[in-house]
């Protein structure tokens, strides 16, 4: 059973995302605390491969409030953990022209943390704009339907 505890909803939008991959985190002091509380934010974080290590910057982990002078960096670079054989496919991925790691989400299964990582190819302005346009459309015809449905 997973429990979603963050996601980052900016890299659907700003990305195509072309496969995912499940990475644990190595977190320390009260950064559980503060995950387990939902006290995460992946809004500009992204992950890179630096000596056979995939890292993960910029997430923002609350620092947890009873937690005192024990309490982390929330910004500090955390590591990911996997196998050494995706680690060296996500190399092999990451040096094709445009291609980034991406966190999604952070969530909890069977009691650890864990991270969503998506092998993502940035979206240009007008992919975006299509999809909007798309949602949209897609939006208007269920409320069309719901209407029609309402009638009869």
């Amino acid at each position: 059973m997973e429990k979603t505890v963050g996601t980052n909803r900016k890299a659907r939008h700003d990305y195509h995302i072309d496969e995912t991959v499940e990475a644990g985190i190595v977190l320390t002091g009260t950064e559980g605390k503060s995950v387990r509380g939902a006290k995460v934010n992946l809004k500009d974080s992204y992950a890179r491969v630096v000596g056979g290590e995939v890292l993960l910057y910029n997430m923002h982990i609350s620092p947890y409030e009873p937690g005192n002078r024990f309490n982390h960096d929330p910004l500090r670079v955390r590591k990911l953990l996997l196998r050494k054989a995706e680690i060296n496919r996500l190399v092999g991925k990451t040096r094709e022209k445009g291609l980034s790691l991406i966190p999604l989400r952070v969530y909890l299964k069977q009691g650890l943390v864990k991270l969503e990582l998506g092998l993502a190819r940035g979206k240009k302005l007008y992919d975006k704009r299509r999809d909007i346009a798309e949602r949209d459309s897609k939006r208007e015809m269920e409320r069309a339907f719901r209407d029609k449905q309402k009638d009869n």
